[in-house]
């Protein structure tokens, strides 16, 4: 389960240039260091609310 989520959130992180907190080499070592929490986190603050 976390290492799917773990996939789509750096999938996600890949294909969208803009966030709402971070750039996308924060948001690649947050999403693939801490497997469980790391995309938690992206889904929630990082990821622009209008994709």
């Amino acid at each position: 389960m976390d290492s799917a989520l773990a996939a789509a959130a750096v999938a996600h992180i890949l294909r969208h240039p803009h966030y709402h907190f971070g750039n996308k080499t924060l948001w690649l070592i947050i999403a693939t260091v801490l497997l469980l929490f790391g995309p938690i986190f992206y889904f929630m603050f990082g990821k622009e609310e209008n994709e």
